[in-house]
Parts: structure tokens; sequence; C-alpha cells
């Protein structure tokens, strides 16, 4: 298998187990007797768990590489990822999700470094495919977690059949993955990976990507709680409603590397940001279950390719190495992905959760403001053969 697919596969079982958790989580919320606050505050233990540590993974995938990054992690986050399905109450739900989000820190900064790399060493375009297939496997997991819970198992035993499955896979992968040498990272004179003050355009970024990955945290760990309560959908057709989000990143993200190169990132990046803000405009006025189906398809879409737009541009933009740049922005994207939901559990406890999702309005309206910085990163980001990189040591 070439390295462009070995990375992309690995990224496509990364999510797996975790797509199964989403399902699930109105089922762990009855069984503990959780409100929309109190859950709130248990969903706060991933992102803890990743501001923990993601500013040190930065400078271990530096260290060690992005292959060694992702083996150690997936690890980890497969024993991880299993604890908060066996919560007995409110402090092991928070525990559980606060080791996952440590274990998956290095894992994430790892899988995107070694797409940048292997985009520089190839001459390849696979950052949004990647990302596609990320979301790919994200949905499989998804549906596989509807499907168990349609067949009556408990939320327990189903997370650990996904992650019996996806073990000897993830293994396979993270032995045969590109171990690409030190030319293949960009040229940053000789800055470090270590701490540092982000400069306004990196900044500009993130916050463009944070205003998408906030509604792709929300509709990860509310689409189903707010079809079941606010629009009266049984369990099963309660999970279709994120199924239906995953499946549309995930066509937005495998296109993206086709529409980045046929209309450049800037346009893409604007168009799909509105996009994303009329589904959410269907999602929070919406008077039916088929409705709210449509906005959660349209604002998947809108929000596909917000990322891998962000990563590739942050990564070539020379100042530092792409481990360092990609780390804030997995920081503070990630930190929207995960602490965007339970903001929204908060402020739904009080006014209701329509209420809550409309928190998301506002990032979407700044994502396409200031989506014209990623033309900043454009040139430095192009993918260049190996050969073509400067190398070292007379070679």
């Amino acid at each position: 298998m070439s390295p462009q697919r070995l990375v992309m596969l690995v990224f496509f079982l990364q999510p797996v187990a975790f797509g199964s958790w989403l399902p699930r989580i109105p089922d762990i919320q009855a069984r503990l007797g959780l409100g929309p606050a109190e859950l709130a505050l248990a969903l706060l233990g991933m992102p803890i768990g990743i501001l923990l540590t993601l500013p040190f993974a930065g400078r271990l995938v530096a260290h060690v590489g992005a292959r060694a990054g992702i083996q150690f992690g997936f690890a980890a986050f497969l024993v991880a990822v299993s604890l908060p399905a066996f919560a007995q109450n409110i402090y092991w739900l928070f525990g559980g999700l606060l080791l996952t989000g440590i274990a998956m820190s290095s894992l994430e900064l790892g899988l995107n470094v070694i797409a940048d790399e292997t985009e520089r060493a190839t001459g390849a375009t696979i950052m949004s495919k990647c990302h596609g297939c990320w979301s790919l496997g994200m949905a499989l997991g998804s549906l596989i977690g509807v499907g168990l819970a349609a067949l009556g198992f408990a939320p327990q035993w189903s997370v650990l059949i996904v992650v019996a499955l996806v073990i000897p896979g993830a293994v396979a992968v993270g032995r045969a993955l590109p171990n690409w040498p030190p030319e293949a990272h960009p040229v940053h004179g000789g800055k470090s990976a270590g701490f540092f003050i982000p400069g306004p355009i990196l900044i500009g970024i993130c916050a463009f990507a944070f205003g998408c990955t906030l509604v792709e945290g929300a509709s990860a760990d509310w689409s189903a709680v707010y079809l079941r309560q606010v629009l009266g959908a049984d369990a099963a057709a309660a999970g279709i409603g994120y199924t239906a989000f995953a499946v549309m990143v995930t066509a937005g993200r495998l296109l993206g590397d086709w529409m980045k190169i046929k209309w450049g990132p800037v346009t893409v990046a604007r168009t799909c940001s509105i996009v994303a803000l009329i589904g959410v405009v269907l999602i929070v006025a919406s008077p039916a279950y088929a409705v709210s189906l449509i906005g959660f398809a349209l604002a998947g879409f809108g929000v596909s390719v917000a990322f891998p737009l962000a990563v590739t541009a942050v990564a070539g933009l020379g100042d530092r190495p792409a481990a360092a740049n990609v780390a804030i922005l997995s920081l503070i994207t990630l930190t929207g992905f995960l602490l965007g939901p339970p903001i929204i559990g908060f402020i739904a406890q009080h006014v209701g959760l329509r209420a809550g999702l409309a928190v998301l309005l506002p990032g979407l309206v700044a994502s396409v403001i200031l989506a014209g910085l990623l033309q900043r990163g454009r040139a430095a980001s192009l993918p260049q053969p190996l050969e073509a990189l400067p190398i070292g040591n007379g070679k």
C-alpha cells in the first residue's frame, strides 16, 4: 500500500471507536440520571484532558516523530475510549473522558503532521482526503453504535466490541506507516517546536477553524439528544442526525482537495462556511425531524473542509516546525470541538436546547469573515516531491 493510502487508512481507523460512543450518550445520560448541565460538566473531561497535554504534545511529536506519536497514542486512546461507557456516576464519566482527551492529543497531532509530511514528501495533495477518511470512520462508528443500540446491546459492550474490531488494524497500520526523514519537514529558520506566542495570522486561521469545529463538536454530542428530547425521535432515529452530519462531512472532505485546486482555498472556505451557517439556522428553527436532518446535512458539508484547509495553511507558514503550528491549531480547534458542547448544555439547562445551539451562529459568521487568511499560508504549503526539498549533509 502506498504511503498516501496508509496515512488515509490510519485516519479512517482512529475515530471508529469514538464514533460508536456518540449515539450512546443519551443512554448514558438516562442511566446516570443526568440533566443537561450535569452532562455538560461531565463532557468537560475530554477538553480538559486535551488542554492539559496538547501544549506538550507538539514538542513530543517534533522529538519522536509523527509515526511514533501515532503508534503510542493509538494504543492509549483505544484503552481510554472504552472507559466512559462503563461510568457508574458523573465522576467516573468525567474521569473516563479526561483520560480519553489525554490519549487523543498526541494521536490527533501525529495524524495531521504525518499527513502534511506525506504531502511534502510525495507531492500528492491528500490533507482533505485524509480528513474525509477520518469522517468516514466517524460515520461508520456512529452507524455501528446505532445498529448495536437497535439490537439491544448496552453502551459499554457496544463500545468494547468496536474497540476489539479496530485493534488489529490499528496495530498493523501503525507499524506500516511511513517514517519520513527530517528533509520532509518545511524550512522554519531554526526555530524550535517549544512554547511560543502565536502571531496574528496563526491566531486568525485558528479562529476561522474554531467557528466550524464548534459545529462539529455540538453535532457530535447534542444531535441525538436534540432529536430525541426536542423533536421526539426514538433512539435509532435520533442517532441518524449525527450520521447525516458525518456522511456530509465525509463527502465534503473527499471533494475538498479537488475543490481547493479548482477554486482556491479562500473561495471554498468562505462558501462552505455560508452553507454551514444556513444549516445551523435550519436546525435551530426546525419545526420537524426531517427539516433538522437537512440542517445537519448542510452543516456537515459546510464545516467539512475548514480544518484540513487550516492545517495545510498553518503548516505552510514556514515560521516554525509544522508540529508547533499544528499543535496550536489543534489546541484551539479541539477546544472548540470539545468545550462547545458543555457550554451548550449549560445554556440549554436554562433556556432550552434550541437556544443553546444558536450560540454556534456567531462563530460561523466569524469563519466567513476570516476565510481570507487562508491565502497567507497557501504558497508555502504547496506540496513538493521529496527530491525538491533541501537536503543536508551533501546528500
